[in-house]
């Protein structure tokens, strides 16, 4: 069989084994209700108490601060939707034009169905927001702030500390990061943060998996109607399974960051000094992005032609978020960014991670270079 190597590390990771292995255990034996009132159902729900204690705990946050989520999308659209949904004066939004699509399309739904108003800002050749527009963005009526900490895209690193201070000095609107591809692999510190999101399943964890975290003062409005689970903000049965198991990946994902940075940091060396070698192809990531994702286009060859051919080839790579990729539209975010529709139409995103190797990066620009004398 034709070896398959994953680059594709932004879109999803594979599980940890001990993560897995933990919730394959608690699937066995603690499948019931975890609001059942017999002893079985409590033991669940004090262990998803204590899961959320110990979330709390790794993020320097309070308990009662962690809903538990399906992932990052819910949570950024209960973010968003339910801080405006709760704001009875204040109509107004500050975003950038490269969030991640359950943002975007959050803000838009307001703006197109409730009548609210949003500020897309604009973003820099590099890919970041200015701290400065934010500052001149901001009006009495801005309700909040919604901005990533890192791009999915191109890795660009957001001057969140910066942002944050300007936001919460000269404004009285709440905070939110959005947190998704920057947890476990840079600082997130969520002091001067009122919301942030977390999704497990980018941090070797479980689909179907994140937090948002809220800060006690923060008033929201729940986006899923049922009854009082996760404080009566977010309806249904909960997946208790994988909400006790979102402690351990967290953990697990933190202690190993320090590793993780600095062994990606070296493929990510090695990458782009073979990328760099071959004529036509053009860095989209800064050099001060996360160190695990390179963007890059080839002008000549499409996204998806070029996407094909590596698949053909053995390696799995996306070309933007993979939510956008049944889509053949230039990238959003490369567009903003400055460069041309051709440039944006012909971009790949290679995801690297601490399981990658330098013998698969060799590999990888041997073949790209095939591609491009058989495609270019």
């Amino acid at each position: 069989m034709q070896r398959r190597i994953y680059f594709d590390n932004a879109s999803t990771t594979a599980v940890h084994p001990e993560v897995l292995k933990t919730y394959e255990s608690l699937l066995e034996k603690y499948f019931v209700n975890s609001e059942s009132l017999y002893d079985e159902g409590t033991e669940v729900h004090r262990m998803m108490e204590k899961a959320r204690a110990a979330a709390a705990g790794l993020l320097g946050v309070k308990s009662n601060e962690i809903i538990f989520t399906s992932g990052s999308s819910e949570a950024n659209s209960l973010a968003v939707k339910g801080v405006m949904f709760a704001s009875k004066d204040r109509k107004h939004i500050i975003t950038s034009q490269i969030e991640h699509s359950s943002v975007l399309n959050s803000c838009r739904q307001l703006e197109r169905v409730f009548g609210y108003e949003v500020t897309y800002l604009p973003v820099s050749s590099r890919g970041i927001v200015s701290a400065d527009d934010v500052r001149q963005a901001l009006r009495s009526d801005t309700a909040l702030v919604s901005l990533m900490q890192v791009n999915n895209e191109t890795g660009a690193i957001f001057p969140i500390d910066e942002i944050k201070e300007i936001v919460k000095k000269q404004s009285h609107a709440y905070m939110h990061v959005d947190m998704t591809q920057a947890m476990g692999k840079i600082a997130c510190s969520m002091k001067d943060i009122d919301l942030a999101s977390v999704s497990a399943h980018k941090l070797e964890g479980l689909k179907g998996s994140g937090i948002l975290v809220k800060k006690a003062h923060v008033q929201l409005e729940p986006l899923i109607s049922g009854g009082e689970q996760e404080y009566g903000l977010r309806g249904g049965t909960s997946n208790s399974p994988a909400d006790i198991v979102f402690a351990k990946t967290l953990r697990l994902a933190l202690e190993n960051q320090k590793k993780y940075h600095d062994y990606t940091a070296g493929m990510k060396e090695r990458l782009l000094k073979g990328l760099k070698e071959i004529e036509g192809i053009e860095i989209n990531s800064p050099d001060d992005g996360i160190v695990s994702t390179v963007n890059f286009s080839y002008e000549k060859i499409p996204s998806e032609v070029m996407q094909n051919a590596l698949n053909a080839r053995g390696f799995m790579v996306s070309a933007r978020s993979t939510c956008e990729s049944a889509s053949n539209n230039p990238s959003y975010v490369l567009t903003a960014m400055g460069f041309s529709e051709r440039r944006a139409s012909c971009c790949i995103r290679v995801c690297l991670s601490y399981h990658n190797t330098p013998q698969e990066i060799d590999l990888f620009i041997e073949a790209l270079k095939e591609i491009i004398s058989h495609y270019g």
